[in-house]
């Protein structure tokens, strides 16, 4: 259960090599957290991330997780639940792309969809599932700005990020009143592996950062977290600019 400063006890990263959901990880250990489950493929990079987990004075276990099998994620996940109730699930795996390959290559196209969309209801409705049915926890959905409106740039990835943005909302409210809470982060560009070669965007941020907004909107009960706090004025500005102009935009 949650803690009096509304800090999880156990957590569950579904994609447990992500710098982002690593950063959360640290971040919440160093408050109370004391249970981690890394989910991804079994991998030298799963383990190693544990470990580094484990010298922070957490209990780290790993599973085995892929978001393009979704026929074994009610079995593989489904494990985790049966050690023990989990307070708090951050779904933050997905797949960039590269756009100017991709829109010539349906398959990889199809990849990054099925990876940031229909793996993430997969396994989002699984453990909302399991939330539901223990009372009470969070499920923090890592979203993008990228979601708010398709730019030619990354049309593929921005597709895939504004289905599972509007899923984790309805998700949301299905959920209302159960116990269980959802909460949707909206991160601009983040500076990580994924994004490495990439000029940096304005508001450009930090996978500590987005922790730190994560840990401040559980304590919030927080339904929208954008970040940095300044994406959501920009994106609602950007989300109003005529087509034809927008077109135009070095966006």
């Amino acid at each position: 259960m949650k803690d009096a400063f509304g800090t999880p006890q156990s957590l569950l990263v579904l994609g447990g090599t992500s710098e982002i959901g690593l950063a959360v990880a640290r971040r919440l250990i160093a408050r109370r957290t004391r249970t981690v489950w890394l989910a991804g493929r079994p991998s030298p990079d799963l383990e190693a991330a544990a470990e580094g987990l484990r010298a922070l004075g957490a209990d780290v276990r790993t599973v085995a997780f892929d978001a393009l099998d979704p026929a074994l994620h009610e079995e593989s996940l489904g494990k985790v639940f049966a050690e023990g109730d989990i307070d708090m699930v951050l779904l933050a795996f997905g797949l960039l792309g590269d756009q100017a390959n991709d829109e010539g290559d349906p398959p990889a196209a199809v990849r990054v969809a099925q990876t940031n969309y229909t793996g993430a209801v997969s396994a989002g409705l699984v453990c909302a599932a399991s939330l539901q049915n223990q009372g009470h926890g969070s499920l923090v959905v890592l979203s993008s700005v990228a979601g708010e409106r398709a730019r030619r740039t990354n049309f593929i990835y921005g597709s895939s990020k504004a289905g599972l943005d509007a899923f984790a909302q309805g998700l949301g409210d299905a959920l209302h009143g159960t116990g269980v809470h959802v909460m949707v982060v909206r991160p601009g560009f983040v500076r990580t592996k994924m994004t490495a070669g990439l000029p940096d965007a304005p508001l450009a941020t930090t996978p500590e950062a987005v922790a730190l907004a994560v840990e401040q909107g559980l304590r919030r009960r927080s339904e929208t977290v954008w970040v940095p706090g300044a994406m959501r004025v920009v994106m609602s500005a950007l989300r109003h600019v005529p087509r034809p102009l927008f077109r135009r935009l070095p966006v």
